[in-house]
């Protein structure tokens, strides 16, 4: 039957796809830390330090966006390798 996939398989690409967002969330957290470490301009130094006054930390998105990151790829290879029987 076209457009029916099981309930397991529902749930893994919803909670795939909310790691995704999570990791996409990180890098956009994590754009003026990289834009002043690559472009390293007077607006960029300018830009970190109103966001750090704010308290802004870019270790939240290092952390929080690599380890979710690893843990949606590992779960992407145990997903293909145990249930859809392909790597």
């Amino acid at each position: 039957m076209m457009g029916s996939q099981s309930t397991p398989k529902t749930i893994y690409l919803l909670a795939a796809m909310v790691g995704w967002l999570i990791v996409g969330a990180a890098l956009m957290y994590l754009f003026p830390w990289l834009a002043d470490r690559f472009v390293s301009s007077d607006l960029t130094h300018q830009w970190m330090i109103t966001l750090q006054r704010s308290g802004y930390n870019p270790m939240l998105a290092w952390i929080g966006g690599g380890l979710t990151l690893a843990i949606t790829v590992t779960a992407h290879v145990i997903w293909h390798q145990w249930f859809e029987g392909k790597v």
